[in-house]
């Protein structure tokens, strides 16, 4: 999956740069080959990259609650709120 991503990203980034390199007079098929390359970065190569790291991980541990807050203020997760 690592050398998958690795190469959409590569032949992305190269379909961009082909893109930009062509002359004035191919101005609409040098605008397909950035819209592509735009295109296999966004819609292929992120998610893919995304599953691949997320797999296994539990979003819970990311995700601002009530609870996650006090364990990074260094607080019991129920601790009361001191009354005044």
């Amino acid at each position: 999956m690592r050398y998958l991503v690795l190469l959409i990203v590569i032949i992305s980034f190269s379909a961009i740069i082909y893109g930009y390199n062509l002359d004035a007079s191919q101005e609409a098929l040098s605008h397909k080959y950035i819209g592509a390359g735009t295109a296999g970065l966004f819609l292929l190569a992120m998610p893919l990259f995304l599953y691949k790291e997320s797999k296994g991980k539990d979003f819970k541990d990311y995700m601002l609650t009530d609870e996650n807050v006090r364990k990074m203020q260094g607080k019991s997760p129920k601790e009361d709120k001191p009354s005044n």
